[in-house]
């Protein structure tokens, strides 16, 4: 993947976006199996992914960077990689949103108010959102963890978990319990436990991406972009 082909995609759906105006939060903590579910849940979708851990990682790869030394990663070249990831990642998110495609937006769900202010500002331009929270026992977090290339000190990571828990409640109220789902990724989306709750977020997200956009400003920068 060439960092050109990050930043510069050509945004030329526009209304014929099919899941135009349409926006997905992703939550967890990592080791929580967001990638995975994401692949599983919305693979061949065509939302347009805004993470700024996929540039980053391409970043760090390209001058050395080993992302599994906490040292390394905390150090002044980590951390000037760091920013130029999100700066990149927000000029992505511009291209995206210039077209009001359907976006994917992967985050740790530690931060609610980040999350609410940008909830806010998609549906100001006629975005609908909904949130799928990833949710992974504890312990099989660290083993997750520990097995990563890029992995975050035991500490840190019991810290995010439990903050990620607490925050549950805030999400369901922000985004309404029909626009909040629950993932148990503990031993997989396909384990006879949770396969079946798994098939029933897979239809509500299916549903959600194939209803037309109803909000007034979505439909109103449709009508824009007809022909005259």
């Amino acid at each position: 993947m060439k960092i050109h082909d990050i930043i510069e995609q050509q945004i030329d759906e526009g209304p014929n976006d099919p899941h135009i105006f349409k926006a997905v939060f992703m939550a967890g903590g990592p080791g929580s199996g967001k990638s995975y579910a994401a692949n599983k849940l919305l693979g061949g979708t065509g939302l347009k992914s805004v993470n700024s851990d996929e540039i980053y990682e391409y970043l760090a790869q390209k001058h050395d960077l080993d992302l599994g030394n906490p040292d390394v990663v905390g150090s002044d070249k980590g951390q000037e990689i760091r920013n130029k990831a999100k700066d990149l990642t927000k000029a992505r998110r511009g291209h995206f949103l210039d077209g009001r495609l359907g976006i994917l937006l992967d985050g740790t769900g530690k931060d609610v108010g980040k999350v609410a202010k940008d909830k806010q500002a998609l549906e100001q331009l006629g975005y609908e959102c909904i949130m799928i929270m990833v949710n992974t026992d504890l312990e099989v977090t660290k083993k997750r963890n520990a097995q990563r290339a890029r992995t975050v000190p035991e500490d840190m990571l019991v810290k995010m978990w439990n903050v990620v828990q607490s925050n549950i409640g805030k999400f369901q109220r922000l985004f309404g319990s029909a626009n909040f789902h629950i993932i148990d990724n503990t031993y997989g989306l396909d384990h006879p436990d949770v396969k079946d709750d798994a098939l029933e977020v897979q239809r509500a997200i299916d549903n959600f991406l194939r209803t037309p956009p109803k909000m007034p400003a979505a439909k109103q920068w449709i009508d824009q972009q007809k022909p005259s």
